[in-house]
């Protein structure tokens, strides 16, 4: 199918896609990202990542496209310095929060907004969220975070510790919210039927979206949505196999290889 790299949009995850474990884009996929701009096709991204954690790569990368932030609870422009959507959490996330650091207090948790990040309980994977996204969060209790404006609450704990967690959350059959895995060490809770994968229904209606094609890739459970709601989507090598499973093309190289490029390419020359 040949395609004009003027319609064609890539959402990309960040960590474990763009990004390898030491969270410094390879030269390769940069120069990459650069020869289908150049081309005429736009680069975003789509991460779990705060807008404050995730904006130094829109810069790093020199984009200038909305990114998809707080897997999928909102969109952002960072030309403009303004969120184009947004999807809360409803006014009961506070007691179901409270609920969860009652029944595991060893959890760490985080509660996000637009403006700033909220930590309510720290610990060892807590610390290493907050070092891994480079920002200054506020420390509080939970009744001193504005009430309104949640875009997900951020559970952080050992990787041996999350099934338990998993299967409590699913005991309490909590309404109005949902919940993902984002990393081995995260467990998130989203308003209701929020994903990355949901947030490109609003992103096609942003303006000169409308008629995009748009190429996502992603590596882990919380990017599957976004594969399977894409026009073209594709995993790394080094992806989880529920990823694999949803993309239509799964890249021979990892996110150190240069998947990015190995995908930029394979657009291009269908073009």
């Amino acid at each position: 199918m040949m395609i004009d790299p003027k319609q064609l949009l890539i959402v990309s995850d960040l960590d474990g896609t763009l990004l390898p474990p030491d969270k410094i884009p390879l030269e390769r996929d940069l120069n990459a990202i650069r020869r289908f701009e150049a081309a005429g096709g736009r680069f975003a991204i789509a991460t779990g990542r705060t807008i404050q954690a995730a904006i130094r790569y829109q810069e790093m990368l020199g984009l200038t496209t909305p990114m998809i932030v707080y897997n999928g609870a909102a969109i952002y422009d960072s030309v403009q310095d303004r969120v184009l959507f947004s999807e809360t959490l409803p006014s009961g996330a506070l007691a179901m929060t409270r609920e969860l650091m009652e029944a595991f207090p060893e959890v760490g948790v985080e509660v996000l907004r637009a403006n700033n990040a909220y930590v309510v309980r720290n610990n060892e994977w807590e610390k290493h969220h907050i070092a891994l996204c480079g920002v200054e969060p506020e420390y509080c209790t939970l009744e001193e975070i504005p009430q309104d404006g949640w875009l997900k609450v951020l559970f952080a704990m050992a990787p041996e510790e999350v099934p338990d967690f998993i299967r409590d959350v699913q005991s309490r059959r909590y309404s109005g919210v949902d919940f993902m895995q984002s990393a081995p060490i995260f467990y998130e809770m989203l308003p209701a039927n929020v994903t990355k994968g949901s947030a490109l229904t609003p992103y096609r209606q942003l303006e000169g979206m409308e008629h995009a094609v748009i190429a996502a890739v992603g590596d882990f459970d919380n990017d599957v949505e976004m594969l399977r709601r894409a026009d073209i989507s594709a995993a790394p090598a080094n992806a989880m196999d529920s990823a694999k499973a949803a993309a239509q093309h799964i890249l021979t190289r990892t996110c150190e290889e240069g998947a990015i490029e190995e995908l930029i390419e394979f657009l291009l020359a269908s073009s």
